[in-house]
């Protein structure tokens, strides 16, 4: 059975840092395309930042510059460090690894409130 467990979220000041993670158990990330994504109240599921299974990242327009996404895969483990939070970040962060006919998998998300 495949799992997802994100932990790392939280409550922080504007400005301030946090860095997710996200493991994975009965599959093995190095197959996958791995992804962050976000959805907030009232609103769409996003996506915030993906890498691939050869290590090319792509970071959502808007969080350019403030977030960095990488992976370990012996740890079998994928990471969103997002430094200088804003109010606008505030959501659920939801961590996804799909491949093809290999499956499409989430998590049951994190949550990350932004406030002063």
């Amino acid at each position: 059975q495949v799992q997802l467990v994100e932990s790392g979220g939280g409550l922080v000041q504007p400005g301030g840092s946090l860095r997710l993670s996200c493991t994975g158990s009965g599959i093995i990330f190095g197959i996958y395309n791995l992804g962050w994504y976000r959805q907030a109240p009232g609103k769409q599921r996003e996506l915030v930042a993906r890498i691939t299974r050869g290590g090319s990242t792509n970071i959502a327009d808007s969080m350019k510059g403030r977030f960095t996404i990488s992976k370990d895969n012996a740890k079998n483990s994928v990471y969103l460090q997002m430094n200088s939070l804003k109010p606008e970040d505030t959501a659920l962060y939801y961590c996804n690894a799909e491949y093809r006919s290999f499956g499409d998998y989430w998590g049951q998300g994190t949550q990350v409130a932004v406030s002063a």
